[in-house]
């Protein structure tokens, strides 16, 4: 079965989408996004309908309510069984029911299943998440509202059909964005870029530490929106702290401060220096139909293959003499251009060039699976430590099942994604990063590709860091609980982002420290950085 783009009704027939409504709040390094949705029932009949969207792979959804009329529905976390069989019964017994479900298979893809919508009224969906700001090779950070959600191949038995939504020429999108973005942070914002036309930003502050900045009037929803917000200063560590609410009892998540720490880990240089260039790096390349696809970049409408292409050229051309390598590709089968990885020299390097140029987008399906299943079952090669590259633009649907198999086997490598068009789906790439102790870029068009690439290559020369640890050293009358995951990897200059509860009573003056130890190349090391523990003021 394939699930269409945007409201539907349980035959796949669409309902009608009026508008999107998005309001965005960046504070320092996290984005709070808003959607209301507003869509009309135009038959003479009710309908259960289905809205399918797409969200962040690792964003926390906070809020989300429905209304028809005057009646407003406000949502409630429930184990999953237990909410669809009340859902069921809410229907059965006709009433007004809505139920948010994450896909099973990916979980950047969000069903809104929408209840009994009666006939010529309209609804507005309200939904609110939060989710962390990539950095870009360039040090802006990344904001991405998709506009399109790509088809997810499904390989046959994992379950489960495909999810499709089209991308439309803008003539034809039937419906408006309307999207305000709020910017601040201890930093000043020296300047936001977009792929879209943005009004002027407007700075509240003489510092310039805080903006606001619109989209400009008549756009139509017809390809993502990206923003890039740069900080000054953009690799000095910062502290924000936030008040827990007056409402909730103190010692609870909600009452309690709370920090967020973004670091970037400096490495000692002689470490860095005495470290030789080495390792065997092994290509993956998406060669499935949907890679012939043309990007929505105006100005330079490659495919997503060409795109695909020029990225690992330029890796290939990076390589240092004497490193070893070899060039998958797939679709529903799989290709190698060498039997085993061989060493780099002019004459492998030409020959790669030479066949990496002829490869276009049509190898069928995308059963990534397979060739990763495959890589793993290689023996590694003495002292070249294995760096994974990935190229697709993601259009698979047991996305759980891929990065799975690459966490299981992330003792033997790293993992470097790069997801390919608009579109690309952030879970599977983001997932393969982190779940392979690598790093994640998205290419939507040829500006940015070069300091991307460079980027990527870096942190894979990198020699590994392990052993890594995180304390912290606060008032004795303030205790801490760690909110965010341990720290798997860390890069030169990368940025890594630390969360905790704040627990007791804090003085105006009060400050912390933490300490981030780790092992590199056989060195212990390790960075720290001081903080205030005075609450951020809220400037509403």
């Amino acid at each position: 079965m394939v699930n269409c783009c945007g409201l539907l009704t349980v035959k796949n027939e669409p309902v009608p989408l009026k508008s999107v409504e998005v309001e965005l709040e960046v504070r320092d390094h996290v984005a709070t996004v808003v959607s209301t949705l507003s869509y009309e029932n135009k038959e003479d009949k009710p309908i259960e309908a289905v809205f399918v969207f797409p969200l962040p792979g690792d964003a926390a959804v906070c809020h989300f309510s429905a209304k028809i009329g005057q009646t407003e529905i406000v949502a409630e976390v429930k184990e999953k069984q237990k909410a669809g069989e009340e859902y069921d019964d809410a229907l059965s017994s006709g009433q007004q029911a809505f139920l948010l479900e994450e896909s099973e298979q990916s979980p950047d893809i969000f069903s809104l299943s929408v209840g009994s919508l009666p006939p010529a009224e309209s609804a507005s969906i309200r939904l609110e998440y939060v989710t962390e700001l990539t950095v870009q090779a360039d040090d802006g950070l990344r904001f991405c509202l998709p506009a399109v959600l790509n088809p997810r191949y499904q390989p046959q038995g994992s379950g489960g059909g495909n999810v499709q939504v089209a991308s439309l020429p803008s003539s034809l999108v039937p419906y408006s964005l309307a999207f305000c973005a709020r910017v601040s942070s201890p930093r000043p914002v020296s300047k936001i870029e977009s792929n879209c036309s943005l009004d002027p930003p407007q700075y509240l502050n003489t510092e310039q530490t805080q903006a606001t900045i619109k989209l400009a009037a008549g756009h139509k929803f017809d390809r993502d929106v990206e923003l890039l917000i740069y900080y000054k200063d953009a690799h000095q560590p910062t502290a924000v702290v936030e008040t827990g609410q007056a409402s909730a009892k103190p010692g609870t998540l909600m009452g309690d401060p709370v920090v967020m720490l973004s670091l970037y880990p400096e490495f000692p240089q002689a470490v860095m220096s005495s470290v030789a260039s080495c390792g065997e790096f092994v290509f993956l390349l998406d060669r499935s139909g949907s890679m012939d696809a043309r990007s929505n970049n105006r100005e330079n409408p490659q495919t997503r293959i060409g795109s695909a292409r020029d990225t690992l050229l330029l890796l290939l051309k990076s390589l240092p003499m004497g490193c070893y390598f070899n060039i998958y590709s797939f679709g529903s089968s799989f290709e190698h251009i060498f039997p085993k990885s061989v060493e780099y020299s002019q004459t492998t390097m030409e020959t790669a060039l030479k066949k990496v140029g002829e490869m276009g987008a049509n190898l069928g399906g995308t059963k990534i699976l397979e060739p990763l299943k495959h890589i793993y079952n290689q023996p590694c090669i003495h002292n070249q430590p294995r760096q994974l590259f990935v190229f697709t633009d993601g259009e698979v649907g047991n996305t759980k099942q891929v990065i799975d198999l690459v966490k299981k086997n992330s003792h033997s490598h790293r993992c470097f994604s790069f997801g390919i068009g608009e579109g690309a789906s952030s879970a599977l790439i983001n997932g393969l990063a982190k779940e392979g102790g690598g790093h994640a870029q998205f290419i939507t068009g040829t500006d940015r590709l070069q300091p991307k690439v460079m980027q990527s290559m870096r942190y894979a020369l990198q020699p590994a860091v392990i052993d890594i640890s995180v304390t912290w050293d606060l008032p004795k009358d303030v205790s801490v609980t760690v909110l965010s995951p341990p720290i798997t990897a860390l890069f030169q200059g990368q940025r890594s982002l630390l969360y905790a509860q704040l627990t007791g009573q804090i003085s105006e003056a009060a400050e912390g420290c933490v300490t981030v130890k780790y092992s590199l190349a056989g060195h212990p090391s390790q960075n720290q950085f001081q903080f205030s523990l005075k609450p951020a003021e809220d400037t509403g």
